[in-house]
C-alpha cells in the first residue's frame, strides 16, 4: 500500500506546458496534479500508447479534442472529467484569471515524454 502528499512545487514540465507534480504510480497507472497558469495555451499532442482521465479541481479553461470519429471543445471548470484515450488528438487553455489546476490518471503509466507527439491544433500556443 501507497500513500503520498502534493509536492509544494513543480516536479516537471508535460509535453504540453504545463507545470505537473507527481502524486502516485503503480503497475497500471499513474496520477499527477497538472497547473497551467492564466492565458496559456499548450502545445497540441496526442499519447501513442496511454489513455488519460482528467478531473478538474479549480479555474476555467478548455480542451478541444479530436477522434476518427468527431472533434469538440469542452469546457473545463470545477468538478467537470473527461477522457483522452489513446491516439485522440487534444490542446489545452487557460481561458480564466486564476490557475486551472486538474487531476490526471494515465493508464497504463507514463513510459516518458517520447510517449507525446506535438501536433497542429485549435489555437496557437504559447508554451
Amino acid at each position: 500500500m501507497k500513500q503520498s502528499m502534493l509536492p509544494a512545487r513543480a516536479d516537471a514540465r508535460s509535453p504540453a506546458g504545463a507545470d505537473i507534480r507527481f502524486i502516485m504510480d503503480g503497475p497500471t497507472g499513474n496520477m499527477i496534479h497538472s497547473t497551467v497558469p492564466p492565458g496559456q495555451i499548450n502545445r497540441a499532442t496526442i499519447h501513442a500508447t496511454v489513455s488519460e482521465f482528467w478531473y478538474v479541481l479549480e479555474g476555467e479553461g478548455e480542451i478541444w479534442r479530436r477522434d476518427s470519429i468527431e472533434e469538440r471543445i469542452t469546457v473545463l471548470s470545477p468538478s467537470v472529467s473527461i477522457d483522452i484515450p489513446v491516439g485522440t488528438a487534444f490542446q489545452y487553455r487557460n481561458t480564466g484569471s486564476v490557475p486551472l489546476r486538474f487531476i490526471c490518471v494515465s493508464m497504463p503509466p507514463w513510459p516518458g515524454d517520447f510517449e507525446a507527439s506535438h501536433i497542429e491544433g485549435a489555437w496557437e500556443p504559447t508554451v
